[in-house]
């Protein structure tokens, strides 16, 4: 079994699965908007593909010097289908690592039944969550709680609409995300890079805006297709609209459209064990999922922490939040190019 650095990286599918992210068409939009480069590997015997891995070499001047797989999402691009497979390419992660100076590795995938081999670390703070759509809209009802009903049928005579498209909903989609990401604390990207995201995935990509009876938004989302499963990348309420239940309309209106269009999985995404939206997304009757996040660490770093739950950004999240939009719609981009 060998090694082999690659350009792009075109693989048959592999178990545990790449998702979206690893495939050419992802990692090479980041690398175009963001100037990161990527560092492709696979492993072969005798000429076949037995494993994959995608890295992303980020380099900021708040954020530091490190490797990643799945920028800005859950898990991807690395898949293997056996454990000498996987050695080779976690040990390919490790001496790229080294040769270039990065402070850690980090490698997202959803295996958290395997342990990490000798020299990394587990640090399982996040989970996803598996909607089965195989059953009919009324079966899938029935497995939530009679709260969550009714919250959903609430949600339907608020008033909300919805809408679904592609880059002529670019507009509404950013507005209702910066907004939502604002309120939150959180830097966002610049529309630019919806934009560019839209022009590269094409078809599979889909936006969604919610409104209320006046017009005004309330919420969006950015959901991509692969084959019968659909992901979700970015889904936010505004605080104003939470109370009407927003959040319900959005999920529900997704789930049906999803359901319409043959899907028979809805990965609602990776959120922070004993967050709010690990609260809301456990409302779904899911599968919730432990994600195994593994890392190498060079000598002498500690575990990175680069979500909200970090007490040291909490004075920074507290500032952002009171920030005129055009100033975090200024910088946001630069900061959040470093939190891949």
């Amino acid at each position: 079994m060998n090694i082999q650095r690659v350009n792009s990286l075109n693989v048959p599918p592999l178990e545990p699965k790449l998702s979206y992210i690893g495939l050419d068409s992802w990692m090479n939009f980041v690398r175009d908007m963001y100037g990161h480069p990527v560092h492709r590997f696979t492993a072969h015997d005798g000429g076949r593909p037995l494993g994959a891995l995608s890295l992303l070499e980020v380099k900021h001047p708040v954020f530091g010097h490190y490797l990643a797989t799945a920028p800005f999402g859950s898990y991807g691009g690395f898949a293997y289908e056996n454990q000498a497979a996987r050695d080779l390419l976690v040990d390919e992660a490790r001496r790229l690592a080294e040769d270039i100076n990065a402070e850690y590795v980090s490698l997202r995938f959803d295996d958290a039944a395997s342990p990490p081999p000798d020299g990394w670390v587990e640090h399982p703070v996040y989970f996803t969550y598996l909607i089965d759509l195989s059953a009919t809209p009324e079966d899938l009802l029935k497995r939530f709680s009679s709260d969550h009903r009714n919250h959903i049928r609430k949600s339907f005579k608020k008033g909300h609409s919805i809408r679904f498209g592609r880059l002529e909903l670019l507009d509404d989609a950013y507005e209702a995300i910066a907004r939502s990401m604002h309120e939150l604390g959180s830097p966002y990207h610049a529309k630019r890079y919806l934009r560019r995201m839209a022009e590269s995935l094409g078809d599979t990509l889909q936006f969604a805006v919610t409104y209320d009876a006046r017009g005004k938004i309330t919420g969006g989302g950015v959901f991509i297709y692969q084959g019968r499963t659909i992901f979700n990348l970015h889904a936010n309420v505004l605080r104003f609209a939470r109370s009407s239940y927003a959040g319900e309309f959005l999920y529900w209106s997704v789930i049906e459209r999803a359901m319409q269009n043959g899907c028979t999985t809805f990965d609602l995404g990776r959120s922070l064990a004993g967050s709010g939206n690990d609260i809301f997304k456990s409302k779904w009757a899911p599968e919730k999922r432990k994600l195994a996040y593994w890392y190498w660490l060079a000598p002498g770093r500690e575990l990175p922490s680069l979500n909200q739950k970090n007490p040291k950004f909490q004075f920074a999240i507290a500032v952002w939040r009171r920030l005129p939009h055009f100033a975090v719609r200024a910088f946001g981009h630069y900061i959040i190019r470093g939190l891949v």
